[in-house]
């Protein structure tokens, strides 16, 4: 049994103490029963933490076997600090990019713009847009858009300074932002169980009543979060994409055609794309 996951929330160091010693007590219980053994070498603590709370120092132990405690754990591919911040996920995105960007570069010479189109998204496109939801509007991810950009240009074919948002429109391959509005739209659609709308919370008749209601919140990092940046992100889509939402093929359709003709670059561009046109 292995990726097993456990939450324990408490304020107090001395009762959060006690009360994963009870956790660990039954989970052994358990694979006591099932004649199974937890192996402690393999099992982490991740401590999460605000930006200005104080960090305790934990040491954590069942029966003399520790716990070790990581400032950061890889699951499911993803890399997950106690602060959330996702810097070390996208380090090592570009780390594998760098390399899949070293890759098209070797094979550009011998390879057709269709072929080395399908090499992208193959290669450099499996590793950007997996967990993009989390990673792809934190600070960090703009040096995944830099790669980006270097393989496209490199695909093409075309200067350094060259501009690519036509070029990625031509290949109709869509900027790491875009892909982001794409992913977190499609997680709204197939969880909107999680959501409520305006009309669900008041009677007011408004043009907005369709749109998801975002709950009042002042923690920054739950703003940055999935859950509130999803809300923000569908209730920008176009009036006509938004009335999809209950026919999941025709919404992602829509935003295929919507998205490639934009090409955000950024959220900037997207949340003024109504009012401004955007410059290439």
């Amino acid at each position: 049994m292995e990726d097993t996951n456990i939450i324990v929330t408490n304020p107090n160091l001395e009762n959060f103490e006690i009360k994963i010693d009870n956790i660990f007590g039954e989970i052994n219980n358990w694979f006591k029963v099932n004649q199974l053994i937890l192996n402690y070498n393999k099992t982490h603590c991740l401590q999460f933490n605000m930006k200005n709370s104080c960090d305790y120092d934990l040491k954590l132990n069942y029966q003399g076997n520790y716990i070790k405690i990581s400032s950061n754990i890889n699951f499911l591919g993803l890399i997950i600090d106690g602060s959330l911040s996702w810097k070390a996920h996208i380090d090592q995105m570009m780390s594998k990019l760098n390399t899949a960007c070293f890759v098209i570069r070797t094979i550009q010479a011998i390879m057709s713009p269709k072929t080395l189109r399908m090499a992208y998204f193959a290669y450099i496109h499996s590793i950007m847009s997996y967990g993009i939801i989390w990673g792809g509007n934190q600070p960090y991810s703009d040096k995944i858009f830099k790669i980006q950009k270097r393989v496209i240009r490199i695909i093409t074919n075309s200067k350094m300074r060259d501009s690519c948002r036509e070029l990625l429109k031509k290949l109709e391959i869509l900027p790491l932002y875009s892909e982001y509005i794409f992913s977190i739209s499609v997680f709204v659609i197939k969880n909107k169980h999680l959501f409520y709308t305006n009309n669900q919370i008041h009677s007011i008749h408004t043009r907005f009543k369709t749109n998801l209601h975002p709950p009042t919140v002042n923690l920054i990092k739950f703003q940055k979060g999935v859950y509130y940046s999803a809300i923000n992100i569908f209730n920008n889509l176009p009036h006509n994409i938004k009335d999809l939402a209950n026919e999941m093929v025709q919404f992602q359709n829509a935003l295929k055609r919507f998205l490639p003709m934009n090409s955000f670059y950024n959220s900037k561009e997207y949340f003024n794309y109504q009012r401004y046109s955007i410059e290439n």
